[in-house]
């Protein structure tokens, strides 16, 4: 524990952030750091609670409470407390392969299930993550550390997502050689493009990646497995294969009009905004040049991240300055493929990708900007059905919302919303939604279902919609070629804790497993995956 009477002495103190109406003009991370005594005031408030359901990592009722991958909480907020940062960062890289991600942009619900959060406000366990793992990298700390020796066993993991990238950097810890395949232009699956810059600088991956290629991980990009190369070739050149494949296939709003332009995904608007953001090199405000001044991109020790795949190809994971941000370059024009500048935007769908829509739209420089959700507007404490540990479902105004209530007056969020229909222009470009307001109501069987409210007709003028409704599962061609086993959900069918699929020699993790979920659970099942493949291959295993 920290000091044992600091939970007493210190109150919770956040990082402070960026002023809400000057950071839409850039694409820069918006928090910024507490000092060194504010975080260590903030260790010291971790309390002896004597059972810690901090590092947990528990579903309860569906949702997670703790932390998925078991973090030692209490360890390094101690260590922090008394200074050992360099402590705290072994401690912290103990579970945990990535707390810059994490830090940055995982919920917290180890917060949620503070014991401490039963009569004050929790412990910042993540800002206190994401400052150690930040220091380790700034003191010299964090440095490749590749295996002593090699096992002679080949292991391929489609996907560079969160999960793809924990289980590779465990796997290639024991000594097997790994070749991660990933079929976008840079590696980082949801981490490089599904997450935008502001909310997770894209250098802080490439670092990690760059410094995972120095260990002697492998990458390939621009190789979609069952299609640039097939599945079977796979099976051939290696002993084993890890999927982590995500669950990519976007929920859809089947309702009139749904076929006119201007209707996207919030996947493709926010994965072609980062990948025209990193290729210009450039940073914008709205589309003219403002360059980014954050910190400098990352280049690991001065190694250089290239390697070579299985086959032979370029593995294609340059330096964070060779396919990053530049940050010196001069002034450009930044045109993003699906742009919100000067356009009445419409999020349907709430969630982080919700958020991450109205944030991106903000910083396009959008006329106007609301956001559907088909749930009730949750409560701003806890509810009796809702008990600690649980994940608090309590109202949250995220940095996204709180940016456009800075600009345009009011919270963007519209709750009981339904969409009934789009109508488009006569180019057939979407110009209008029109909604009904909705109550969810119990039938007989005790179910509730949603009923429409008579006269709530409305009608929402709308140049861009954005569809954020979540994901029904992993794509088919890697599934179908390989003749997985698949779940109720359509995901592949792997116990959690095996993570063996249904095919010898094939493991399954991650989204494409669980199903959507949270960052961190995808870095717990690549771990999982590692753990188990390990064992398949070698008989026995000393991975976590």
């Amino acid at each position: 524990m920290g000091k044992p009477t600091g939970f007493m002495e210190f109150t919770r103190e956040t990082p402070s952030e960026r002023d809400l109406r000057d950071r839409v003009h850039d694409w820069d991370e918006f928090h910024i750091h507490l000092t060194d005594k504010k975080l260590q005031e903030q260790g010291g408030r971790c309390m002896d609670c004597g059972i810690p359901f901090c590092h947990t990592g528990k579903l309860i009722n569906g949702m997670a409470s703790g932390c998925p991958v078991n973090n030692l909480i209490p360890e390094w907020n101690d260590l922090v407390y008394r200074g050992l940062w360099r402590e705290a960062l072994d401690r912290l890289h103990k579970t945990n392969n990535f707390p810059e991600f994490t830090g940055r942009v995982c919920p917290a619900p180890c917060e949620g299930s503070c014991t401490l959060g039963i009569i004050e406000p929790p412990v910042t366990i993540k800002s206190i993550e994401a400052a150690i793992i930040d220091k380790g990298f700034e003191e010299g700390w964090v440095v490749p550390n590749p295996p002593a020796k090699r096992t002679g066993k080949k292991v391929a993991v489609v996907g560079s997502g969160p999960s793809g990238l924990a289980c590779a950097a465990q796997l290639n810890s024991v000594g097997h050689s790994v070749t991660v395949y990933e079929r976008a232009d840079r590696i980082g699956g949801l981490l490089m493009y599904g997450i935008p810059n502001m909310k997770l600088d894209k250098n802080y991956v490439q670092r990690r990646v760059d410094l995972l290629a120095a260990e002697g991980v492998k990458f390939v990009t621009n190789c979609e497995i069952g299609k640039t190369i097939p599945v079977q070739q796979l099976r051939d050149e290696f002993d084993a294969i890890v999927l982590c494949c995500g669950a990519t296939k976007p929920r859809d709003l089947t309702v009139e009009g749904r076929d006119l332009k201007g209707i996207h995904f919030a996947m493709d608007f926010l994965h072609g905004n980062t990948k025209n953001l990193l290729d210009s090199r450039v940073h914008a405000t709205n589309g003219y040049g403002q360059l980014d001044h954050s910190a400098n991109g990352y280049n690991t020790n001065g190694h250089n991240a290239n390697g070579l795949s299985a086959n032979g190809q370029s593995a294609n994971s340059q330096g964070a300055n060779s396919h990053g941000v530049n940050r010196h370059g001069q002034n450009g024009h930044v045109g993003p493929q699906i742009s919100a500048a000067g356009k009445d935007v419409i999020v349907i769908g709430g969630g982080d990708t919700g958020t991450d829509c109205v944030g991106t739209s903000m910083r396009h420089g959008c006329n106007s900007i609301s956001q559907f959700e088909i749930l009730p507007q949750p409560p701003m404490n806890r509810a009796a059905d809702n008990p600690w540990p649980e994940w608090p479902k309590v109202y949250k105004l995220d940095y996204g919302q709180a940016e456009a209530q800075a600009r345009f007056g009011q919270e963007p969020r519209n709750y009981l919303i339904s969409t009934k229909r789009f109508v488009g222009d006569e180019q057939g470009h979407v110009k209008e939604l029109h909604t009904v307001e909705i109550e969810w109501v119990k039938d007989a069987n005790g179910r509730f279902t949603m009923q429409e409210v008579a006269g709530s007709e409305k009608i929402w003028p709308a140049q861009l919609v954005l569809l954020a409704l979540g994901f029904l599962g992993p794509e088919e061609t890697v599934v179908e070629q390989l003749g997985l086993e698949k779940d109720a959900r359509s995901n592949v069918k792997a116990e959690y804790d095996r993570f063996h699929t249904s095919v010898e020699g094939v493991f399954a993790a991650g989204d494409m497993r669980r199903g959507q979920s949270l960052v961190v659970w995808a870095i717990n099942e690549g771990r999982g995956a590692a753990r188990e493949c390990d064992r398949w291959l070698m008989g026995e295993t000393l991975l976590p």
